[in-house]
């Protein structure tokens, strides 16, 4: 059963919508894509460019950013029989054990790496990948059918050994290698993330300055994303995140004053409900969430939020779903269909506000 499905939504995205190069390889700017606007009380859609996103905010609201850096994540191999083997890098910091997670993926010349089903990895406890300059994978066991947990052994350290070494993960649907600033957002400033937090990839100093001078406030959170391998939709699993306490007080002064807390990007409400008080208000918090929301959950954090389009398998959608409810999320998403926005990182936005 896909999200959609589980939603009770009946959306088709042909593949020609998938985004298949950054808005500026298409003769664009980054501020340049399509935003869909919804808003949940009377479920009205409207179409804007990114560039309006000051004008269709209020005074007094809040934007709250990841500001997780993207990582080159994806390293080439070796398996020991010298064949070639891509790994792809999830979680940038180990667990207590010392231990990474990371996905292994087939080489396809001049094509993003394949997904291997489980039953045709090559993964196995003790399986050592050889990467580049001496540096090595060795397997220790698996967590989900595609992830592994590995221990590294990468000369220099891990950050400066995938900025020599690494390329960005990118999947089928992008046309090629593409350098890693185009997966870094104008927030991005603590490495971390495998996958580009790419809700805020539209955002340029320009729409920034107009939304201070709007009076629209802007505050960060951290959450270092993890490898999502678009052909496995597994739920979400744990990733660091940390909300400082500025931001945490700020969403209290905020909603305390009848403003409205948008988050940009699934990352930013994973994060922002993982430090909420059992009476509803928002603390300073550090750590991994392993928190997943669905609309029986909810939240209690977020009034909004700005994202991009996912798959109808994606399970995400739950979330979406938490924020705007089930009638909003399908108008848009069948609207989004209809009026070809484009999908993925390199995509169009959605807006969902609840009036």
């Amino acid at each position: 059963m896909t999200a959609l499905t589980e939603l009770g939504l009946d959306v088709t995205v042909p593949p020609e919508l998938s985004a298949r190069a950054p808005v500026e390889a298409r003769g664009g700017s980054r501020d340049g894509v399509r935003m869909l606007v919804g808003r949940r009380t009377s479920g009205a859609v409207e179409h804007r460019r990114f560039t309006e996103l000051p004008v269709a905010l209020r005074p007094g609201d809040l934007l709250v950013v990841n500001n997780s850096a993207t990582l080159p994540a994806a390293l080439p191999g070796r398996l020991p029989d010298g064949s070639p083997v891509a790994l792809h890098l999830s979680s940038a910091q180990p667990d207590q054990q010392g231990a990474h997670l990371v996905e292994l993926r087939r080489p396809v010349p001049g094509a993003a790496a394949a997904y291997y089903p489980p039953q045709e990895s090559p993964a196995r406890p003790g399986l050592r990948v050889a990467l580049p300059a001496d540096g090595a994978a060795e397997l220790v066991q698996p967590f989900t059918g595609r992830l592994w947990y590995a221990e590294l052994t990468l000369p220099a350290g891990l950050l400066p050994y995938l900025r020599q070494h690494g390329r960005a993960i990118r999947y089928g649907y992008v046309d090629r290698d593409w350098p890693i600033e185009a997966y870094q957002t104008v927030f991005a400033s603590v490495p971390g993330s495998s996958e580009m937090p790419s809700a805020a990839r539209p955002f340029t100093p320009a729409v920034v300055a107009r939304l201070a001078g709007r009076g629209v406030l802007v505050a960060p959170v951290t959450l270092h994303t993890g490898v999502a391998s678009p052909e496995a939709h597994e739920a979400p699993y744990a990733e660091r995140f940390h909300v400082p306490a500025a931001t945490a007080r700020l969403v209290g002064h905020v909603r305390a004053g009848g403003g409205r807390v948008i988050a940009v990007g699934t990352t930013v409400v994973r994060a922002l409900e993982s430090a909420v008080r059992p009476d509803g208000t928002l603390q300073e918090a550090d750590g991994w969430t392993e928190l997943v929301i669905t609309p029986e959950r909810g939240v209690r954090a977020v009034d909004g939020l700005l994202t991009g389009w996912h798959e109808p398998r994606a399970s995400h959608l739950l979330m979406l779903a938490a924020v705007a409810g089930r009638p909003l999320l399908a108008a848009c998403y069948r609207e989004a269909v209809r009026q070809r926005y484009l999908w993925h990182e390199f995509g169009d936005v959605n807006l969902l506000l609840p009036d």
